[in-house]
């Protein structure tokens, strides 16, 4: 399990900006696009009562202004991420992952 520090640069670096948040208050201007995140929980193993693996499970939300922004495949190619429904919102593209890391 890596720390959220290391997702953080992984994020950055695979969009290739800054543009990525872990649980913005609402005082913060967001630029677009960007990557949302915030910690969703962990996915444990169990083995003789006791956990023995465990992995951290964030939600991922990209939110764009373009809706053939080729990001969409490149952050569904990062390990262990699965892709959700995509929806739009205020003529924002909102893409949902879950990543565990």
């Amino acid at each position: 399990m890596g720390t959220r520090e290391e997702l953080d640069a992984i994020l950055c670096e695979t969009i290739g900006s800054e543009n990525v948040y872990f649980q913005p208050p609402e005082n913060v201007k967001i630029q677009y696009p960007c990557i949302i995140y915030s910690v969703n929980g962990n996915f444990e193993r169990h083995a003789n009562n006791k956990v023995y693996h465990r992995t951290r499970e964030y939600s991922l939300l990209y939110i764009t202004r373009d809706p053939d922004d080729g990001m969409i495949d490149t952050i569904a190619d990062l390990p262990l991420c699965g892709m959700g429904k995509p929806y739009v919102l205020e003529n924002l593209h909102h893409y949902p992952y879950t990543i565990y890391f």
